[in-house]
């Protein structure tokens, strides 16, 4: 399985928001330098993570992006659905009978990873890795 690099930068500017100040709007051009990405390239990812209602941006001399709503909420889906969408990962080649025996492994397959995903919640990941247990990049 493989996802996009935006949902990388995705993930990571999530995590970035929540071990800075929550509250304080953080500008583009601050998180694109902490992961060495385009502030361009960026905003388009931003872009996505405010339309799923995930962060909020704040214009102004004071301006950016800061976390919106309850932060404990967040899960990695909730990332990656906002940014790769809600597509099943498989898509069956052959017949599109719901009695394909390689359609249903694959799709039990993906609930539980989504499951997984769901249950992982972005605020016990920042946590981590104050803690520092972080695996290393």
């Amino acid at each position: 399985m493989k996802y996009s690099k935006a949902t990388n930068y995705a993930l990571h500017t999530v995590l970035y928001l929540i071990a800075i100040e929550p509250d304080k709007p953080v500008g583009v051009q601050q998180l694109a330098d902490s992961q060495s990405v385009s502030p361009t390239y960026l905003s388009k990812i931003l872009t996505k993570l405010v339309k799923a209602g995930l962060i909020e941006s704040a214009s102004g001399a004071h301006g950016g992006y800061r976390l919106r709503g309850k932060i404990d909420d967040i899960s990695v889906l909730d990332i990656i659905h906002a940014v790769e969408g809600t597509t099943s990962l498989f898509e069956c080649c052959g017949s599109h009978d719901s009695r394909c025996v390689i359609h249903q492994v694959m799709m039990e397959a993906e609930e539980g990873m989504e499951q997984y995903l769901r249950e992982t919640k972005m605020i016990d990941l920042a946590k981590k890795r104050l803690e520092g247990t972080e695996i290393p990049q």
